[in-house]
């Protein structure tokens, strides 16, 4: 006879007691949500922000979001066909690659690309994220935005801290020549990033990539090949998305 499936809570054995708890529930968490729901997908995160994250969950109040250990989470589905918890389950735990995170849902799979798909968000880049553009100050007077809104000149001092070559003059911030915040490719300091957000340069985006999902069935459909995630993260705590 084949072997069945298991149904029972997996225990975690090479967890420290303090946090083993907190594993054993989102593990029950999990396949409580692979019961419940028809469809589970998989997907990855470009600049992981928690606020947008919970903007797009709003569209999906009824749904179960979970976002943490990957190594816990592909243990309570199942590593391969003899323990994963329904048919070709494990190959969803095998897509748990970098920062990515699981939807369980009722919602028909167009209606989780048009709604994943549609949203973006522009935000302030993070120490070690890649420039997209070029960003240089004019030599003059220190201005930001199309509005070229000028700085208060309390500003001076921070600005030369960050790099800038400034001068305070007649109560204007500014510069002899024309100043390179950052290139195109850069990997961006802590300086930089301070420097890009104090003028309004958005260079990060916000957006999720489907990567796979598997329905009731069992049948596995896989979108685009997982790769290594975004570093430029707000959490990586084992959690579910409350």
């Amino acid at each position: 006879m084949p072997r069945a499936k298991r149904s029972k809570v997996v225990s975690l054995t090479k967890v420290k007691s303090k946090g083993r708890e907190g594993r054993a529930e989102v593990m029950r968490e999990v396949e409580e949500a692979a019961s419940t729901y028809d469809y589970v997908w998989v997907f990855s995160v470009h600049n992981m922000r928690n606020q947008y994250l919970k903007t797009v969950r709003n569209d999906f109040k009824t749904s179960r979001f979970f976002f943490g250990s990957n190594r816990v989470i592909a243990k309570a589905l199942g590593k391969d066909p003899e323990s994963e918890i329904r048919p070709n389950m494990h190959k969803i735990g095998n897509a748990l690659v970098g920062e990515v995170g699981l939807l369980f849902t009722n919602e028909s799979p167009d209606a989780v690309k048009k709604a994943f798909g549609s949203f973006e968000a522009d935000d302030y880049p993070r120490s070690g994220t890649i420039a997209t553009y070029k960003v240089v100050v004019s030599s003059g007077e220190v201005v930001r935005g199309y509005t070229k809104e000028t700085f208060p000149n309390n500003m001076e001092p921070e600005l030369r801290e960050l790099g800038m070559p400034t001068l305070l003059q007649n109560g204007k911030i500014t510069i002899s020549s024309d100043y390179v915040i950052c290139e195109d490719g850069d990997k961006l300091t802590p300086n930089q990033c301070r420097l890009l957000k104090h003028f309004w340069e958005k260079m990060a985006v916000f957006k999720i990539n489907l990567i796979c999902h598997l329905n009731r069935n069992g049948d596995f459909v896989q979108l685009v090949e997982n790769g290594s995630a975004d570093s430029d993260s707000d959490s990586d705590n084992d959690k579910e998305m409350k």
